[in-house]
């Protein structure tokens, strides 16, 4: 599929679609909406809700599901429960997680954040035909191919990062026209080295000269060498692929040592932004929710949120939410509520109404909907212009 990136002044950059039939049908909560089904189903969860991965994933992610489940439930003849598995933040746990929701004859598991984790724990639903769906997971395998392609059972609302990262480099090339980038990386996680090696595509391909990448592995808390051999070289720009803990510490560290590289950093969230206290201003990073946009459902579900937690919500917040209205939707439209019915509905989603805009997924399983690009400004993220 070819994309073509262009700048808007809201939903600030458009995928394109095919052109197939289009299924109109939403299950937002401000449509009307006929019975999603008359009897009771059972999905699996599996996040780490323990662990490294509990606060910034994890935790906002069933927050947005619990939110999702809630309204959903309001609808005449529905009723979802969730069955929840600790996936405890490490790759074992998540195998566990899933194995257990296996057992306990779940059609669905929705959950796994970690695409290193994903990558050991959703062929384990892929083998016993369950639908396994990650409402974060953005990362592709050592070939550059998305996870999805794991198994016919396996989907993601997540933007891969071949996606995300090129229209955001494109897209700020194009405003700030850098030529000497900078990239450090996780080697030992694969969302990291899928984004880091986007990256040096992209930016190889607009011309810009790629310094010899810097690596660290999950748990490292010293990138003082790395930054040091950064600095060496003198970067205009600098692109940080990393999860929520390394990639704070090493902005952290970024500030401490004076660099004046421009920062840009995908999948930078506000909880990141406050953690540093002020050392990520300017940074510039890529999503696929926008907390202002005027999409279905968007703002009710920001004030919902709001009004449960205390706190606005964040990109992972919303896209399980988002998340748990597609496998809805896709109930509701399958001839039969299980694996099978549940995963060939899931397959026809074309321009669904969400919170993250129209949502479909490609032949694969992938989500393709609107990538957006935002920079660091006052302490908040503003779209990038």
């Amino acid at each position: 599929m070819t994309f073509t990136f262009v700048v808007a002044a809201i939903a600030a950059m458009t995928v394109g679609l095919s052109s197939c039939e289009r299924i109109k049908s939403s299950m937002m909560p401000d449509a009307e909406t006929p019975p999603m089904m008359d009897k009771e189903i059972t999905i699996g969860v599996a996040l780490g809700l323990t662990g490294v991965n509990a606060e910034p994933y994890g935790i906002p992610m069933q927050n947005g599901l619990e939110l999702a489940r809630e309204e959903l439930n309001m609808i005449d003849g529905v009723n979802i429960t969730f069955v929840t598995e600790d996936a405890l933040s490490t790759v074992e746990g998540a195998k566990d997680a899933v194995q257990a929701l296996v057992n306990a004859k779940v059609p669905a598991i929705v959950g796994i954040a970690i695409s290193t984790h994903l990558e050991q724990a959703f062929p384990i639903a892929q083998e016993a035909g369950v639908v396994a769906f990650s409402p974060i997971s953005s990362g592709l395998d050592a070939s550059g191919v998305g996870l999805s392609s794991l198994g016919d059972y396996i989907f993601r609302t997540g933007i891969t990062v071949d996606i995300l990262n090129s229209n955001g480099t494109m897209v700020t090339h194009g405003k700030l026209g850098y030529k000497k980038a900078a990239l450090i990386y996780d080697a030992a996680d694969t969302y990291s080295t899928s984004s880091n090696a986007a990256f040096e595509k992209t930016l190889m391909a607009l011309g810009v000269e790629v310094l010899p990448a810097e690596t660290f592995q999950t748990g490292d808390t010293d990138f003082s060498a790395q930054l040091t051999n950064i600095m060496s070289m003198e970067p205009d720009t600098l692109f940080i692929s990393a999860l929520s803990t390394e990639m704070t510490q090493i902005i952290t560290a970024a500030k401490s040592m004076d660099i004046s590289a421009q920062l840009i950093i995908p999948d930078l969230t506000a909880k990141e932004i406050q953690k540093v206290d002020g050392a990520a201003e300017g940074a510039i990073t890529f999503s696929g929710w926008f907390s202002m946009a005027d999409t279905p459902g968007n703002q009710a579900f920001i004030q919902k949120y709001k009004d449960k937690h205390g706190s606005e919500p964040g990109p992972w917040a919303a896209q399980a939410y988002a998340t748990l209205y597609i496998l809805a939707d896709a109930i509701k439209n399958a001839p039969s509520p299980d694996a099978m019915g549940i995963r060939d509905a899931l397959a026809q989603t074309m321009d669904f109404p969400t919170i993250l805009g129209n949502f479909s997924f490609d032949p694969s399983g992938e989500a393709v909907y609107d990538p957006i690009v935002f920079m660091v400004k006052d302490g908040a993220l503003q779209l990038f212009e």
